[in-house]
């Protein structure tokens, strides 16, 4: 809704009640969430955290291959003990 060009913002904050500046600081929250959410936001990061954020998602990524291996690892095992 924020981003049609037919619309300015006054009119869409006008037509939901609210003020101005609250619709303007939502949709920038809401920009940024979105690209940080995507890996885009990684521009207002350090070099330190940049780096941290690297290492936990490839632990991250690990513990999710860990997980799925365990899965199937129980799995198997219920199978043998119901035999």
């Amino acid at each position: 809704m924020c981003s049609s060009p037919d619309r300015s913002l006054t009119d869409i904050a006008h037509g939901l009640g609210i003020h101005l500046e609250t619709l303007r600081k939502w949709v920038r929250d809401d920009r940024t969430h979105t690209r940080t959410a995507e890996g885009e936001g990684d521009a207002d990061m350090t070099p330190d955290e940049k780096e941290e954020l690297r290492c936990l998602r490839r632990e991250n990524a690990r513990l999710e291959e860990d997980n799925e291996i365990l899965r199937k690892a129980a799995a198997c095992f219920a199978r043998e003990t119901t035999r």
